[in-house]
C-alpha cells in the first residue's frame, strides 16, 4: 500500500523538529506520504484506482478513465487513430448503440463539452464524465460507460467510416489558429524524437486510407488494464464507489502476452533551434524562449523542496517582467515564465510575451536581457524574502479554504500521479512542509536554479506570427542577432526599489 497518515504525522514531525537554517539536514531524500483523503487500490488485473469523497459541488462526481497510451504509441500505419479511437467512444459501445450514450447523459443533465469529454495527447487519452449523485442510478451507469469505454467500444465498419470523415475534416478545417501553430512548432521543437513524427492529430493519407483492423489493433493493443486508472471524486459515499469500480474493472481481461508499453526520449541539443510559425487566423503575435529539461518527479521532500525553488525563480522573473510592461513604451505587452510541460519526456523552463504584431525581435531582446541578468547577477535579498511571504501566503489561502476545493481539481492532481508519479501529499502537507522548507532555501539555491533554467543547452525559440499582407514573419536570422547581441552586452545587475 501507499504511505498513509502513519507516515506524514512522523515526517512532518522530523521536518519540524530540525533546526530551521539553510544548511539544516532535513530529510530530503525521505518520500512525500500519500493524502491519507484518498483511496488508491489495484485490482488483480493491474487496473489502478483512485477515489475520494468531496462535495464541492454538491450531488456531482467527477469521473475519469484514463489511458497510458496516446499518439506516440502508434505504429506508422495508425497515424492519428489513438484520436479516432477517443471519438469512436462516443459512436456505439457494447452497452450503448451509437447515440444511446450521449443521449442518455443528456437525459440526466450532462451537456457534452463542460459534462462530458475526452482528450487524446502524444503520451495519454483521458476520458471525463460528471454525473449527478442524488440517486444512484447516473452513477452505476456512469461506471457502465467507463467501462464500455476500456473494453468494450464497437467499432461498427459504417460508424468508422463516419468518424473518419469527421476527422478529416477536423484535420482540414475544424482546428483553430493555435493547433495548426502548434503542428508547425512541435516537430521542429522535438527534432530527432518520435514525438516529431507522432502529432495527435495524424496524417491525413492515414485517416483516410486505413483498414478498420489497424483501428482495432490500436484498441486493443494499448486499451488494457494495466495501462488504465479510474478516478473518481465527488459527493459519494466512496465504499459504493470502490465496489462499483471492483464489479465493473475486475472483468477486464488480461492479454496472454501483451506489447511492453515503450516511452520515448527527446535527444538533448546544444544548438538553438528556432520554431518559427504563422497563421492567417492568429490573434496575437508571441515570442520566446523555452529550456528543455528532464522532468524532475515530485516524489520525495527534496523534489518539493526543488518545486518550491522553482516557483520562487519563475515568480521573480514574473515581477521583473511585469515592470517592463509599465514602462512608457514597453517592449511587449505581458510577459511570463515558468515551469512547463509538452510531453511526457521533456519540461521545460519558458520565459514568453504577447508582443505587437511586429514586435518579436524587440520583445525576444528583452526577455533575453532579463534572463541573462537572472544568470548573471541573480536575484536580491530582498525578491527573494517578499516572494517566500506571498508563497506562503498563497499556500495558507488554499489551505483555510481546503474544504472548497473541486473535485475537479483533485481529479486532476491524481490523473498527473497516476502518470507521471508525482506525489499527492495534500495541501494540509504541502502547507505545513512549506513553512519548514522555505527557511531551508536560500538566494544561492534560487540563483543555481535560475541559471540552470536559463542555460543554452537545449534552448528552442518559439515565435507565432500572424500571417496577412503587408506583415513580415520573423526569421531565424533575426532572432540570431538579438542572441549575439544580448551576450556581448554589458548588463547592469537588478536594482529592487521595493
Amino acid at each position: 500500500m501507499l504511505p498513509s497518515r502513519s507516515v506524514f504525522v512522523p515526517l512532518l514531525a522530523l521536518i519540524f523538529s530540525l533546526p530551521l537554517s539553510a544548511n539544516a539536514q532535513i530529510p530530503m531524500g525521505s518520500p512525500l506520504p500519500m493524502d491519507p483523503d484518498v483511496t488508491v487500490g489495484e485490482l488483480e488485473n493491474g487496473l489502478r484506482y483512485y477515489i475520494r469523497q468531496n462535495s464541492q459541488p454538491e450531488n456531482r462526481a467527477e469521473l475519469r478513465l484514463v489511458v497510458n497510451a496516446g499518439s506516440v504509441l502508434e505504429d506508422d500505419t495508425q497515424l492519428g487513430l489513438a484520436h479516432l479511437v477517443e471519438h469512436m467512444a462516443f459512436n456505439g459501445t457494447e452497452n450503448f448503440e451509437k447515440q444511446e450514450l450521449v443521449d442518455y447523459l443528456e437525459s440526466i443533465g450532462m451537456a457534452f463539452g463542460p459534462s462530458v469529454n475526452a482528450y487524446t495527447s502524444f503520451d495519454e487519452t483521458v476520458y471525463m464524465l460528471q454525473v449527478p449523485t442524488e440517486d444512484p442510478g447516473p452513477v452505476a451507469t456512469g461506471f457502465q460507460i467507463l467501462e464500455d469505454w476500456a473494453h468494450q467500444v464497437s467499432f461498427e465498419p459504417e460508424e468508422i467510416d463516419k468518424e473518419r470523415g469527421v476527422v478529416i475534416e477536423e484535420w482540414r478545417l475544424g482546428r483553430g489558429a493555435g493547433a495548426r501553430i502548434q503542428d508547425q512548432q512541435f516537430p521542429i521543437m522535438f527534432t530527432d524524437s518520435r514525438y516529431a513524427e507522432r502529432l495527435p492529430i495524424g496524417k491525413v493519407e492515414v485517416l483516410q486510407n486505413f483498414p478498420h483492423e489497424e483501428l482495432t489493433r490500436f484498441y486493443n493493443t494499448w486499451y488494457r488494464a494495466d495501462l488504465m486508472a479510474v478516478v473518481a471524486v465527488g459527493d459519494f459515499d466512496p465504499e459504493e464507489i470502490e465496489q462499483l469500480i471492483q464489479t465493473h474493472f475486475n472483468r477486464m481481461p488480461v492479454p496472454e502476452t501483451p506489447l511492453e508499453r515503450p516511452y520515448f526520449d527527446v535527444p538533448d541539443h546544444a544548438e538553438t533551434y528556432y520554431a518559427i510559425a504563422s497563421d492567417p487566423e492568429a490573434t496575437g503575435s508571441q515570442v520566446g524562449v523555452l529550456a528543455l529539461q528532464d522532468p524532475q518527479e515530485v516524489t520525495t521532500v527534496g523534489g518539493y523542496r526543488q518545486a518550491l525553488v522553482d516557483v520562487l525563480v519563475s515568480s521573480m522573473m514574473n515581477n521583473r517582467l511585469q515592470e517592463l510592461t509599465q514602462q512608457a513604451d514597453p517592449p511587449f505587452v505581458a510577459a511570463f515564465s515558468g515551469q512547463g510541460e509538452f510531453v511526457r519526456a521533456k519540461s521545460a523552463f519558458q520565459i514568453l510575451a504577447l508582443v505587437q504584431e511586429d514586435g518579436h525581435a524587440r520583445g525576444l531582446e528583452a526577455l533575453f536581457v532579463e534572463a541573462e541578468r537572472a544568470a548573471r547577477h541573480g536575484f536580491t535579498d530582498g525578491e527573494l524574502e517578499r516572494q517566500k511571504l506571498d508563497l506562503v501566503r498563497g499556500l495558507e489561502l488554499t489551505f483555510n479554504d481546503r474544504e472548497n476545493q473541486e473535485s475537479l481539481q483533485f481529479a486532476s492532481e491524481y490523473i498527473n500521479h497516476f502518470l507521471q508519479g508525482n506525489a499527492i501529499p495534500g495541501i494540509e502537507f504541502e502547507y505545513m512542509a512549506a513553512q519548514a522548507l522555505m527557511q531551508t532555501i536560500d538566494l544561492d539555491l534560487v540563483n543555481e536554479a535560475a541559471r540552470a533554467n536559463l542555460d543554452q543547452a537545449n534552448r528552442v525559440v518559439l515565435a507565432n506570427a500572424i500571417d496577412k499582407p503587408g506583415l513580415t514573419t520573423p526569421s531565424q536570422t533575426d532572432f540570431e542577432q538579438v542572441f549575439a547581441g544580448v551576450t556581448s552586452m554589458e548588463i547592469e545587475p537588478y536594482v529592487d526599489t521595493t
